[in-house]
């Protein structure tokens, strides 16, 4: 995200919060977003009220004092929290500076062929960059503005939607355009994990079963621990090992799209807390209630497109991640065993990682990794 609309405080001046409270409403381009506080201490000062009003990323909504000391200043009040998105400092819209008969108007290379997309009149573009220049946010503005359709009224449906594929389509872009991608698949034999998981299925009640994607999660996560280099981000010309192991799983949305927040500390966790805190993760997506930390956090992302069908998933990493796992669904493939051909379940499983950060060697032993956990069902 880049911008968001203040919705509700559930906090009010003079009231005591502890680290992970939350204590705000912000919706962005594709949610609702519960705001957590970064550390304990008492609000002392409401800066930013609940408007309609779109605000960047990096606005100061509030000043948080510690115990015996005042409120910091505006300027330090907001913490850094990585991987944070650069965000250019926020400066009024003014119209671009009358040019001479065939002088070009001063415009981005990336707003222009936005803007020539959308077949708009670069002459009546207000540009808010250097010198009244115009930069893609004003590009995107105008494009917001219009209808979905001539002669017929945007709905708020219709214009979170747009502003959703636009959300994604900037930063599938931005991963195509500067990510130096390589590809690596394999195919993971799934009989005994899959016959250990239904196994321990027989003796849970029906909202306690395991569904195998807690097994991949769990797999993935593990894998991360023997080669780390998939696990971080690609920043400031580097990469930076993650925090934890914060798997960013993707969930579709009903009205289209998709969000991939994180699971936290996955290879910490036993595969019954795995699953519901997937469940729980669904629901919220779907529903609203997602934490800030969920969708800033993701140190790697898991995709499947299992359940519709689909063998294989070539991902594209969403930056400044590093890697995209993605796995098909679960098919009867030919497989050999002691020498004869044998049809039995199996998954594929697609890398997508940033050559920048590791290379296909790294990632062969990373796959190799994933295969041989899911082997040992028992140990996950």
């Amino acid at each position: 995200m880049d911008k968001g609309k203040l919705v509700s405080w559930l906090v009010k001046e003079g009231d005591r919060v502890k680290k992970g409270d939350v204590i705000a409403v912000v919706e962005t381009q594709k949610s609702a977003v519960d705001v957590e506080v970064w550390q304990d201490g008492t609000v002392e000062k409401i800066l930013v009220q609940p408007s309609e009003a779109d605000l960047p990323v990096g606005t100061v909504l509030a000043l948080l004092g510690g115990d015996g000391e005042a409120a910091a200043p505006p300027a330090e009040a907001v913490p850094k929290k990585a991987p944070a998105a650069a965000t250019r400092p926020a400066v009024a819209a003014r119209p671009l500076p009358p040019t001479v008969p065939g002088e070009r108007a001063k415009i981005s290379p990336a707003a222009r062929r936005r803007a020539e997309e959308f077949r708009l009149d670069l002459a009546k573009l207000r540009g808010s960059g250097p010198e009244g220049a115009v930069v893609l946010e004003d590009v995107e503005a105008a494009i917001a503005a219009q209808t979905p359709a001539a002669g017929l009224p945007a709905s708020g449906a219709q214009d979170k939607q747009l502003a959703m594929r636009r959300a994604i389509a900037a930063a599938m872009e931005k991963s195509h355009r500067e990510i130096p991608l390589y590809f690596l698949e394999t195919l993971i034999p799934m009989e005994r994990a899959l016959s250990w998981m239904e196994a321990r299925n027989r003796d849970r009640p029906p909202n306690e079963r395991l569904l195998y994607v807690a097994l991949l999660l769990k797999a993935v996560a593990l894998a991360l621990r023997e080669v780390p280099e998939f696990n971080g981000y690609y920043l400031n010309g580097a990469f930076q090992p993650g925090p934890g192991i914060h798997l960013g799983v993707a969930v579709s949305l009903r009205e289209g799209g998709l969000q991939a927040p994180a699971i936290h500390d996955v290879d910490q966790k036993d595969l019954s807390r795995i699953m519901a805190e997937a469940q729980g993760l669904v629901k919220r997506v779907r529903g609203g209630g997602l934490k800030g930390s969920e969708l800033t956090d993701p140190t790697i992302t898991v995709t499947s497109l299992g359940e519709e069908g689909v063998e294989k998933v070539f991902g594209l990493i969403y930056p400044p991640q590093v890697a995209i796992v993605g796995f098909g669904k679960v098919y009867q493939a030919p497989l050999v065993e002691e020498g004869q051909v044998v049809a039995r379940r199996a998954i594929t499983a697609v890398l997508s990682a940033d050559h920048r950060a590791n290379d296909g060697h790294r990632g062969a032993l990373f796959l190799k990794a994933i295969q041989r956990r899911l082997q040992e069902p028992e140990k996950l």
